[in-house]
């Protein structure tokens, strides 16, 4: 065997054998490249939306509420975004057609809600993403009991491909609790 290719073949048995190191590949900067492009891609997409323009009238808690569906909103995973937040600040929650209000329903949850497009870091498509969702609380008989809302950042979009929970998460304990995070 070569002297060169003896130097190479107990170069990769060290690096193998140290714990915790694995084989380097003939293009350690491209490997660097793709690593942090996924670190990026990975820390954008999982960056929170927050809570705005908040106004809270100081009611007691609200533990149940009803939300009227919005037909004009465009973001399919926004109502099921809403009710797991909803469940995680200790309120449950049915969904009713707008329109439709049963008397059993005390407090309701009406909401809007914007898509833009856009391609994603890495990306090569457009994609639709939840830019903008007002949410108001109202007693059954319209008086207003909170308001607050979430709209992409300005500062290069980060926030824009969290998932639709993240970017919700933090106006719905908002609109329950009062205090933006």
């Amino acid at each position: 065997m070569a002297p060169h290719c003896l130097r190479a073949s107990s170069t990769l048995l060290l690096a193998a054998s140290l714990s915790g190191c694995a084989i380097v590949s003939p293009l350690p900067t491209w490997e660097l490249i793709k690593a942090g492009g996924s670190a990026t891609s990975a820390a954008l997409s999982n960056r929170p939306g927050r809570a705005q323009n908040t106004v809270h009238h100081g009611d007691a808690p609200v533990r149940e509420l009803c939300i009227a569906f919005n037909r004009q909103a465009p973001v399919p995973d926004l109502v099921p975004a809403l009710q797991a937040e909803l469940r995680q600040q200790g309120v449950s929650s049915r969904v009713y057609e707008a329109g439709i209000e049963p008397a059993v329903c005390r407090h309701w949850l009406r909401y809007a809600a914007s898509v833009d497009w856009g391609v994603p870091p890495l990306g090569k498509d457009y994609q639709p993403f939840l830019s903008s969702a007002s949410l108001s609380l109202h007693r059954a008989d319209g008086r207003l009991m909170a308001s607050s809302s979430y709209a992409v950042d300005e500062n290069f979009g980060l926030s824009r491909w969290a998932g639709t929970r993240a970017k919700v998460a933090a106006v719905v304990k908002a609109l329950i609790t009062g205090f933006e995070s």
